[in-house]
């Protein structure tokens, strides 16, 4: 039982300590990284390689062949010389071999082919870490997500205690008879907006998170302070996409097999033995069983194959050459995306400018309209008009802010310069 009590009460704590986590953007990102489903295929990809490299690694043992036969002959081979004491063979005859090959010589197209099977490895490897690499993009649209309903929680809070003290005003006034008695209506029915109004947002952010939780691979409770990331834009010109590696691996891949292609021309020597039992046995003029053995050498060459060979090794080249082509397009994209980023946060800075300048003056609009409202020169209404565009002008510059935030964060993960 105190067992029992002792696990229940560490898994509240655990759970209690969890929920009360602050989430960056780059533990997303190592997350992510960590728990994708996609991440399983680089140990699966490795076992695989270990398989295909021990297969290859066979045609350098010694390859074993057993064959054995029975037949039966309407005519065999016989002396046409009488009274030579040679009898004639059966026509029943019977044989039994086994024969060892051994490569000697087949200019190193095993090592080449082992050398296709891991760079074509790496290339899958490669593959996967491009796709969650895609995926960061995902990633930024989701946190940054977050952080601008949780700014605008932070408003409607703010807005929520501003009415609340504002209510208290008018009822004050009407209870003393300076203001009407419907007056406290206007903010009431406000102040029941506000909540409705954040409702509907926790809602929001909670399918956000929800998503953003499977996305990484981890639980991420409502409880938790998503921090907000200072974003650096990266100054080098470098692309450094893994999108480039891949390219590069698919190019050398092309390469090895035109290597592959090149040694398959290469005269090939294997040495055999062969050891058999039957009747008749190498001797033919002996007929009964006995044992035999033949060794020796055997040289293969394929010396004219009508250029097949090398018109595949051409072909090879227009594949390299597409693949070049294909980079091309990425870095031509990859750099007009840049610019596009960049263009938009040279605006959203702009507008950020005008955002300030905007909140200053209604702050200014806002106070007046408070002083007016006391004196009983507007109406409530009037007060929550001026208040509402306060508010959406701090909203507009919150969102302004964290599309700055976005922007410069994709710029960074478009030119391959996160983790």
């Amino acid at each position: 039982m105190k067992n029992t009590l002792l696990v229940t009460l560490l898994f509240l704590t655990t759970i209690i300590g969890y929920s009360q986590q602050t989430l960056s953007l780059e533990n997303c990102y190592d997350k992510l990284k960590e728990n994708y489903p996609l991440v399983k295929q680089q140990a699966i990809l490795d076992q695989q390689k270990e398989k295909e490299l021990s297969v290859i690694k066979t045609n350098t043992l010694p390859q074993l062949r057993l064959n054995a036969q029975a037949t039966y002959q309407s005519e065999v081979t016989e002396v046409p010389f009488p009274n030579t004491g040679i009898e004639p063979l059966n026509k029943d005859q019977y044989r039994a071999t086994l024969t060892a090959n051994q490569l000697l010589y087949n200019g190193g197209r095993i090592k080449a082919t082992q050398d296709l099977q891991n760079i074509t490895t790496d290339k899958k490897h490669q593959e996967v870490e491009v796709h969650l690499y895609q995926l960061k993009q995902r990633v930024n649209q989701l946190y940054f997500s977050i952080l601008l309903i949780d700014d605008q929680l932070k408003l409607i809070e703010v807005r929520k205690q501003q009415l609340t003290s504002k209510l208290k005003e008018i009822k004050s006034g009407i209870s003393n008879g300076v203001l009407l008695p419907t007056s406290d209506k206007i903010l009431e029915a406000e102040l029941l907006k506000l909540q409705q109004q954040t409702k509907a947002i926790k809602n929001n952010r909670a399918t956000l998170i929800y998503s953003l939780a499977t996305l990484i691979g981890v639980p991420v409770n409502a409880e938790t302070k998503f921090q907000k990331p200072t974003i650096i834009l990266a100054k080098n010109t470098v692309l450094n996409r893994p999108e480039l590696e891949l390219f590069n691996l698919q190019k050398q891949e092309i390469e090895q097999q035109k290597e592959i292609l090149s040694k398959a021309i290469v005269p090939e020597l294997n040495g055999f033995a062969t050891g058999g039992y039957g009747n008749p046995g190498l001797n033919m003029l002996k007929n009964d069983f006995r044992p035999y053995y033949i060794i020796g050498v055997q040289l293969n060459w394929n010396v004219f194959d009508w250029n097949g060979n090398k018109k595949k090794r051409e072909a090879l080249n227009f594949s390299k050459e597409l693949v070049d082509a294909q980079e091309e397009v990425f870095k031509l994209n990859t750099n007009t995306a840049l610019n596009e980023q960049q263009k938009e946060i040279e605006t959203l800075e702009d507008a950020m400018v005008i955002d300030e300048q905007l909140m200053t003056l209604q702050k200014e609009v806002v106070a007046a309209s408070d002083a007016q409202l006391k004196n009983g020169v507007i109406t409530p209404s009037q007060y929550i008009i001026e208040l509402t565009k306060l508010y959406e002008t701090e909203n507009m510059y919150n969102q302004h802010k964290i599309q700055l935030a976005l922007t410069k964060a994709n710029y960074n993960t478009i030119k391959g310069d996160t983790k």
